[in-house]
């Protein structure tokens, strides 16, 4: 047991030489999510939209309708002249433009004719601009009503409840951590392709200490790191962004456990089908560079093309992150608690088992 502890101590030492693997195991993932956090760690409701407002209407009608767009909280209003707000739109400083024309008398009762409000806009940026549209419509058949002396029918009574808000980067970063488990497992594992090429592990066979032990060391410092990981990527998003861990952190401890074995496993089933670190290095990639994209874990699945659902439901970074956003920040999960532990472990007992099947000591 002694000479299990000496390689233990012996690989994490190798480890921690190598600047590149520190890079790309601990490094990486904390860019990651410094990177994103300060792009998204704002919240979304402070969104502002700049609305242009022309008010050439010097009644009633005009006065309410400037009354109403101030009090909205997330309109960034501009007023002007028509000419200048247009000039502003065409140069994107507006996304949409509202003018109040003149001359005109509103809201009377039973007149021929109502009061068109033109609403400029850019088409390039029709999503937005169409919920604003929607929004402007609103406010005007609420100021119609108010004039016209219409009592409300309908009345909306907005109830609070106590939700946690989260923000764009609570999302991101279990999905980082599901990221930087899989890297962890995937390239860990050119580490014994590196010793098997060099001979070391022949070498190894000819001493009494069993060849499995080096195997078994460094599965064991590949799951340390996985718990380091862990430790540094929560911190750094509480005290960066204030990403607060919602669930227990023993389930969530268990998780990454989980996931780290089934990539441990899947590395190291990799590797038994190439000689050198080089092809190991590229078919890595080739199983790596998919799932990191198709999983969903730097954005929701409900935005995957329903032509690739079939493949994203295979992989098992999708199932996951879904897990850690879970248990960690506490969203409903897209395939249930059981069901993703149950696919995870599923992947590790079939991975494993086919990793010793095919296992290749030199």
């Amino acid at each position: 047991m002694k000479g299990f502890w000496i390689l233990v101590s012996a690989n994490a030492k190798d480890i921690i030489r190598d600047r590149m693997s520190i890079f790309w195991f601990v490094a990486f993932p904390l860019l990651f999510i410094l990177l994103f956090g300060a792009i998204f760690s704002q919240d979304q409701d402070s969104a502002k939209f700049s609305v242009g407002l022309v008010i050439e209407d010097k009644g009633p009608a005009g006065t309410a309708i400037q009354q109403a767009f101030r009090s909205v909280p997330v309109f960034e209003l501009h007023q002007g002249s028509r000419d200048k707000e247009l000039k502003a739109l065409k140069n994107g400083k507006r996304l949409i433009v509202v003018v109040v024309p003149g001359n005109q008398q509103p809201g009377i009762p039973g007149a021929a004719k109502p009061l068109e409000i033109p609403i400029y806009y850019d088409p390039g940026k029709d999503t937005t601009t169409q919920i604003l549209i929607t929004s402007v419509k609103e406010i005007l058949t609420e100021i119609e009503r108010r004039i016209a002396g219409t009592p409300r029918l309908l009345v909306v009574k907005p109830v609070r409840t106590q939700v946690s808000t989260l923000k764009t980067i609570d999302y991101l970063l279990p999905g980082i951590l599901a990221m930087a488990l899989m890297q962890l497992g995937l390239f860990g594992a050119l580490n014994f392709v590196s010793l098997r090429e060099r001979k070391i592990i022949r070498r190894l066979g000819a001493t009494p200490l069993p060849r499995s032990m080096m195997l078994w060391s460094e599965i064991l410092v590949r799951l340390a790191m996985a718990m380091v990981q862990t430790i540094l990527i929560i911190t750094l998003g509480y005290y960066a962004f204030g990403v607060t861990v919602t669930g227990n952190i023993f389930l969530v401890m268990a998780m990454v456990m989980l996931g780290a074995v089934v990539f441990v496993s899947l590395g190291y089933l990799l590797i038994n089908f190439t000689k050198t670190e080089e092809s190991a290095q590229g078919l890595i990639q080739l199983v790596q560079f998919p799932m990191m994209f198709l999983s969903g874990i730097f954005f929701p699945l409900e935005m995957m093309p329903s032509f690739l659902k079939p493949v994203v439901n295979l992989l098992p970074l999708t199932y996951l992150g879904d897990l850690l956003r879970h248990v960690m920040v506490g969203l409903p999960t897209a395939y249930g608690f059981w069901t993703d532990t149950a696919v995870l472990a599923g992947w590790f007992v079939v991975t494993l088992g086919l990793a010793v099947r095919f296992f290749r000591w030199d």
